[in-house]
Order: structure tokens, then C-alpha cells, then sequence
């Protein structure tokens, strides 16, 4: 896993996943595949961030969509575990 350059918005879609605690947003992965590569794009929204734009870490690239998918289902489970409602939209 690495960080990627900005590009990471050009290529497919294969999923979104959105993360909320108490009706509110927590976080937002989206896997976008590029043919070589599989970038992982997040949105986090903190608890008491004075500003309602999100923090982007990343984005992630991995080799392939397996690993990006692995990633994500990882990420996604910590937030269940957290008490997290997660959707696919």
C-alpha cells in the first residue's frame, strides 16, 4: 500500500462504502480501478472537526482489486466493531 497522486478520481467505480455512527457521517471508501493499479479513496469526518469538509488520507494504491477490496472489508469491520452502521449505496 501506498499513497497515490491526486489522479485517483479517473478510471471505474467498484464500490462505495459509507460508514455512520448515530446517523451521523464517519466515513466514506471508494475503490476505483485503474487497469495496473486499484486506488482506495477515503473521506473521514472526526468527531468535534470544527469544519464540515472532510480530512482525505490517502488515497491508497494497491496492485490489484483484491488487495484494495481486502483493505476496505478490513477498514470496514474495525467501524463495525466501533458501532458503526455501514452502507453501500
Amino acid at each position: 500500500m501506498s499513497k497515490s497522486s491526486p489522479k485517483a478520481s479517473a478510471g471505474r467505480e467498484l464500490f462505495v462504502r459509507h460508514a455512520r455512527k448515530d446517523g451521523r457521517s464517519v466515513a466514506i471508501m471508494r475503490a476505483v480501478d485503474h487497469g495496473d493499479s486499484c486506488i482506495v479513496e477515503a473521506e473521514v469526518f472526526p468527531l468535534g472537526h470544527p469544519s464540515t469538509e472532510p480530512a482525505r488520507p490517502g488515497p491508497y494504491t494497491f496492485g490489484d482489486a483484491r488487495e484494495a477490496t481486502a483493505f476496505v472489508t478490513e477498514a470496514v469491520e474495525a467501524l463495525m466493531y466501533l458501532g458503526c452502521d455501514i452502507q453501500a449505496p
